[in-house]
């Protein structure tokens, strides 16, 4: 059988990337963690962690447990905060992951709301990617995570989605009523290559192919360029409700992403839990399409 502890210690040394800073952020001396490596590796029978120069990386096998040990100690950790809040060992706490733009605009609202009436959960927030977000409600490490969507339905991948509204997109220039195709030849400022996809296939489902000239996921950059006439961009409602920069003029589009609130497991959720999406909801659930 598995020890826990040891696939503690092997999920840390992944995440941190050596058996120093495993041992550090355990609490553990390093003679331990190596013990502790040693035992999985003698319980297993696989060769889990190699030398590699002065320090260790994972074998093959030992990145396949890693992955796995990470996600049972995220859902072990879950089962406990949950256990406890339920027999009224903790007040409660809600770990909650979103994108910024969510961060900004959605979650200030229900969180103050939160904090009125239950002031004694704990809210933790993180600014996430949401193909990151998901990782982390299967791991175990968030309770909660608002993402977006530009395709109709959401994923069947064992996660619980619950729509909260649209999110338009927007063409920004420097004119009112401009179209994407009266920039097919413009310099365009996009995200990262990880984040562009979806504006690429909107430009090319106008007929062309956007010539990016700038890249930046922050919308402060984005907008001063547009602002200063070095470019056009394009960006969803949320973000130009918390910022519009002077002289730059936002235009709807035909594309929009959807907003969804992800959880994990089967209803119902932990009391805390429950009631930020009860707050949540109550602020954004359900706006029409």
């Amino acid at each position: 059988m598995l020890d826990l502890v040891r696939l503690r210690v092997l999920a840390a040394v992944a995440a941190h990337g050596s058996v120093t800073a495993a041992a550090q952020a355990l609490h553990y001396t390093q003679p331990t963690v190596s013990h502790h490596l040693a035992r999985l590796e003698a319980a297993t029978g696989a060769r889990l962690v190699q030398k590699a120069g002065r320090g260790i990386r994972l074998t093959p096998e030992g990145q396949v447990l890693a992955r796995r040990a990470a996600e049972i100690i995220g859902r072990v950790d879950a089962a406990d905060a949950e256990l406890a809040a339920l027999i009224g060992l903790e007040v409660g706490r809600v770990r909650l992951g979103a994108f910024t733009s969510a961060l900004t605009v959605l979650v200030p609202p229900a969180a103050a709301e939160l904090r009125r009436r239950h002031p004694n959960i704990e809210l933790e927030l993180t600014d996430v990617h949401p193909v990151v977000a998901q990782q982390q409600l299967r791991e175990g490490v968030l309770d909660l995570a608002i993402i977006f969507r530009y395709d109709d339905e959401p994923p069947s991948d064992g996660l619980r989605y619950t729509y909260l509204l649209d999110d338009p997109v927007y063409l920004l220039s420097r004119r009112a009523g401009d179209k994407l195709t009266d920039h097919r030849d413009s310099a365009w400022i996009a995200g990262c290559v990880h984040c562009r996809q979806e504006f690429v296939d909107l430009c090319a489902e106008a007929g062309f192919t956007p010539r990016i000239a700038y890249t930046s996921d922050d919308l402060m950059v984005k907008q001063a360029f547009v602002a200063h006439g070095l470019g056009v961009t394009t960006m969803p409602g949320l973000a130009l409700r918390s910022h519009l920069a002077d002289g730059v003029k936002a235009t709807k589009v035909s594309a929009v992403r959807r907003i969804y609130l992800a959880t994990y497991g089967e209803p119902p959720d932990p009391p805390a839990t429950a009631a930020f999406i009860e707050a949540l909801e109550r602020h954004h659930g359900g706006q029409p399409r």
